[in-house]
């Protein structure tokens, strides 16, 4: 009787029955690490983005910004005047569900560095405002430079007005002074800037949805091993029921 059911279990239907729930399984089991992986990632970032913006803000040209990823979202301040001719409008942005855009305007520091600031996001339908003159003081956090997303086309060539991310090597190549490797949004201007700029919206600090999406692939390679142990039960019972030959 066992060797008839060891022999029922061997056939070639079986056998792919079997290997094709192990795969479902491992497949699963890869896709919950996977979003716990994920999940620790955003928990790390999140504590990140809130230790250094908590940090009393300090003067940009005394950061040490060799390693960019070191020096982000740490709260600054810089002095210079705003270069206006280089202005430039970063688009497609969205804000408290508004349709709009970045505007960015070079600062040249007393350094001779500039560092690109966001001065404020600005919906579609309102003209960005023209940049402070003279000498000003702005307050914000530094945050990396932006990559082209997955489907986005590239940026044109040539000096541009407009673009779809804030790339400093793009914007470098179009400013004769150094850019400094990080961005300062703005949160805070003296002279004020212009209220109708609302300051850019900071990053969600939410983990997301790493943590159900992980329990959701635990529950579905579960269901996986319960419908395989029942459908060999119930086979091993028929198998059983049937005269061997």
């Amino acid at each position: 009787m066992v060797k008839h059911v060891l022999r029922f279990l061997l056939r070639p239907r079986w056998i792919a029955f079997h290997i094709g729930c192990l795969a479902l399984i491992v497949l699963m089991a890869n896709l919950s690490a996977w979003q716990f992986h994920r999940l620790t990632e955003r928990r790390d970032f999140n504590e990140r983005v809130r230790d250094r913006s908590s940090i009393t803000a300090v003067d940009v040209d005394t950061i040490d910004l060799s390693d960019p990823s070191s020096a982000s979202w740490r709260r600054v301040g810089a002095a210079g005047t705003y270069l206006p001719d280089e202005q430039v409008l970063i688009l497609n942005r969205s804000q408290n569900g508004v349709a709009g855009l970045n505007v960015v305007t070079p600062l040249l520091l007393d350094t001779g560095d500039v560092v690109a600031v966001a001065r404020g996001f600005v919906p579609l339908s309102v003209q960005p405002p023209t940049a402070p003159a003279g000498r000003v003081r702005v307050v914000g956090v530094l945050r990396e430079s932006e990559n082209r997303k997955s489907g986005q086309p590239r940026e044109a060539d040539g000096d541009l007005t407009e673009m779809f991310n804030l790339d400093l090597v793009r914007l470098q190549a179009q400013i004769d002074e150094p850019v400094l490797p990080l961005w300062l949004a703005a949160d805070g201007s003296d002279p004020t800037d212009d209220p109708i700029l609302t300051p850019v919206a900071p990053p969600e600090l939410s983990e997301g949805p790493h943590l159900s999406y992980a329990i959701q692939w635990i529950i579905f390679a579960i269901c996986v091993v319960v419908g395989w142990v029942l459908a060999l039960r119930r086979s091993i019972r028929r198998a059983r029921s049937t005269p061997s030959a």
